[in-house]
């Protein structure tokens, strides 16, 4: 039996969902079938924000970033470590510790040293680092949202170049888009009080969390038709 502890990290959970998934999404799904199953828990967690449900956007939000693990298994994607390189405990474009991006309006990205001490050890420290630089009471949570489904996009129009083209530099801006989808992640949980980790940890107790079998043996059907 497989569980995700909330102690672990990103690159954990990544690799936990490919103990528990990598099997039947490489059978049943295609890039564009884990893409879509990916928004549409995206798109979920974000009609829970405009409902005013918090356990519908919890519950979707963190489905959805599952399905984002599953997609970067298929790419064989680090993400903890593009996570990283795109936010070494500063703002990706201000390079700030504190993101001053809305005061400043810089008009590049800044070059910055990273200091590999600071990196987080775990998924909580991960969500504490992103509260430092993009503090959520620095913007709504309808905000928040609304930067998930740009970031949304952006990954999918990023895939869609590169299958298109396979050109390295359009691979290498999957990474960096698919790391912003993580900060809205962080920054969506972060807004709505959401531990990430603890949460992760009580929907993946056991296994796969409709069927808890390893590996998942869920059809295609059945995972079309879940409602949460």
């Amino acid at each position: 039996m497989l569980k995700f502890d909330e102690n672990q990290s990103l690159s954990q959970f990544q690799d936990f969902v490919n103990k528990i998934y990598g099997l039947p999404d490489d059978r049943l799904y295609s890039i564009w079938d884990l893409l879509t199953q990916q928004q549409r828990f995206a798109m979920r967690a974000l009609k829970g924000i405009r409902k005013g449900d918090k356990e519908k956007l919890k519950t979707n939000l963190l489905i959805s970033f599952s399905w984002l693990m599953a997609i970067a298994n298929r790419l064989h994607i680090d993400l903890e470590e593009e996570v990283w390189r795109r936010f070494p405990a500063m703002c990706s474009y201000c390079g700030s510790s504190s993101c001053f991006c809305k005061k400043i309006k810089p008009s590049e990205r800044q070059k910055v040293k990273i200091d590999s001490s600071l990196k987080p050890q775990n998924l909580i420290q991960s969500q504490k680092m992103f509260s430092v630089i993009y503090p959520p009471e620095g913007r709504t949570l309808a905000e928040a949202g609304v930067h998930l489904a740009e970031e949304m996009g952006e990954v999918s129009e990023a895939i869609h170049n590169f299958l298109g083209q396979h050109i390295q530099k359009q691979f290498d801006e999957i990474k960096l888009e698919m790391a912003d989808y993580v900060s809205c992640v962080m920054g969506i949980a972060n807004s709505a009080e959401i531990n990430v980790a603890r949460e992760l940890s009580k929907i993946f107790y056991e296994n796969c969390h409709i069927c808890h079998k390893l590996p998942c043996a869920c059809n295609f059907n059945s995972v079309a038709s879940i409602k949460t």
